[in-house]
């Protein structure tokens, strides 16, 4: 899950850092140590590192400084040390109205970017839901989705308040980007296919249950899952998703202030019962013109379609679920009894009710919804799973099972199925504002 290749050394003070700690802990904390005396002058003591399945691309932990605890944590990126030092911009959202912890310290140097904040006593919201995935328990389920929808109205409010025409050059500017169409290509000159698409996928052979296949092939087959043949291969959708994503490309439904990569985990649930609220924190890819449609795509991917298990737990994945893979003639049929648990789909409907319906018919209605929103959402949301990690079998933990599951929850939500309806179907449906759906998804 390191965010380098086989043989790479370190481009920098994090990597190195987050490197350590999967293999020599003493020497990472050493580091680190370091790096919070060298940027905050912090003299830090009883070094923490948080094993943590949600940090596919992080690292966080607690030290103490001068009689206080406190939390930290880093975002490491591939070519991160040639970049900006734009990230962790939380007075952005703030300053917005969003709900959001502000670090007491912040280094934003390249290559050794990282947040400190006082210690908590809250809970992630994604430790919660993980919870509900395991035992639902319908009052503690309710008070999780009313939490989120008021997160939900708050976020819209500042979307509307923010929504403004970009440039190509504004929309990019913007960091996100590093989630989506950067991780397709090799800088400088964005040469592709490259990056995580390469290094993960080109040329490799994937396992599943039932089934060995190259990725050529693998690349070129649509699938059947469950009896639905879906519309797109995987290769096409990179294809696609490198052309549509193209930041510059993404200007046309305008920008809006956003927390980026607003996945559970990087959200505090804050509070008991009624009061209990959600607050952000870790915005290293908040921005004042975040491209629209993009805003809440990480938050809708890793929360919802994510679980539950098999992207953050594939052991436990590979426990409650069967997936079996076999070739006939030119498709690849997939079966699998995965599904989306309650909670997951209560906060689905939260999300297309209280923000995805009415954000998309304010865009249509100042004339920002490009005609093929539906693709770029598809697009976008494909590449959440497909880029944040590895998933292959053998590969950051993930088995034939869940490495099944995972490429046929990526392909259902990237592409329309040739005939019925599935989940993301419904979703899309429900806040497309030419059909204005109203029943539950």
């Amino acid at each position: 899950m390191t965010g380098m290749g086989e043989g790479e050394a370190p481009a920098s003070r994090t990597a190195e850092i987050r490197r350590l700690a999967a293999v020599d802990p003493e020497a990472a904390r050493a580091g680190l140590a370091r790096l919070l005396a060298d940027r905050f002058g912090l003299a830090a003591t009883a070094i923490e590192f948080n094993v943590d399945k949600y940090s596919l691309n992080s690292l966080n932990g607690f030290f103490s400084a001068g009689g206080e605890a406190f939390f930290f944590k880093f975002h490491q990126e591939e070519g991160e040390e040639a970049g900006r030092g734009e990230y962790y911009r939380a007075a952005i959202l703030s300053d917005a109205g969003l709900p959001v912890d502000r670090p007491v310290h912040v280094a934003a140097l390249p290559g050794e970017q990282i947040l400190v904040y006082r210690r908590r006593r809250d809970i992630r919201f994604s430790d919660l839901l993980y919870r509900l995935d395991e035992a639902d328990d319908a009052a503690l389920r309710a008070t999780a989705v009313a939490a989120e929808a008021r997160l939900m109205d708050e976020v819209l409010a500042v979307y509307r308040r923010s929504l403004h025409p970009i440039s190509p050059e504004a929309s990019a500017a913007e960091p996100i980007h590093r989630l989506f169409h950067d991780r397709l290509v090799d800088a400088p000159g964005a040469c592709r296919p490259g990056g995580r698409l390469a290094r993960f996928y080109l040329g490799k052979r994937f396992a599943f249950p039932g089934l060995e296949i190259d990725w050529t092939e693998l690349a070129a087959l649509p699938f059947v899952i469950n009896g639905r043949r879906y519309e797109r291969t995987l290769g096409e959708l990179f294809a696609e998703a490198a052309e549509r994503l193209a930041p510059e490309r993404l200007a046309d439904a305008g920008g809006v202030v956003a927390h980026g990569d607003a996945h559970n985990a990087n959200v505090w649930f804050a509070g008991k019962g009624d009061a209990a609220g959600l607050v952000f924190f870790d915005p290293a890819f908040a921005g004042a013109s975040v491209p629209t449609l993009l805003a809440e795509i990480k938050a809708t991917f890793h929360n919802v379609f994510a679980h539950p298990f098999w992207l953050y737990d594939p052991a436990r994945a590979r426990a409650t679920f069967a997936a079996s893979a076999r070739r006939d003639g030119d498709c690849l049929h997939v079966g699998t009894d995965w599904a989306l648990t309650a909670i997951r789909r209560d906060i689905l409907a939260v999300k297309a009710t209280r923000l995805w319906r009415p954000l998309l018919a304010g865009l249509k209605a100042r004339a920002l919804l490009p005609a093929d929103w539906r693709r770029v959402v598809r697009l976008a949301l494909f590449l959440c799973p497909t880029m944040v990690m590895n998933l292959r079998a053998g590969v950051a933990g993930h088995d034939p099972v869940s490495s099944l599951i995972g490429l046929s929850v990526a392909v259902m939500v990237g592409s329309a199925p040739k005939a019925g309806e599935d989940a993301m179907t419904r979703f899309l449906d429900a806040v497309d504002p030419e059909l204005a759906v109203e029943e539950d998804i």
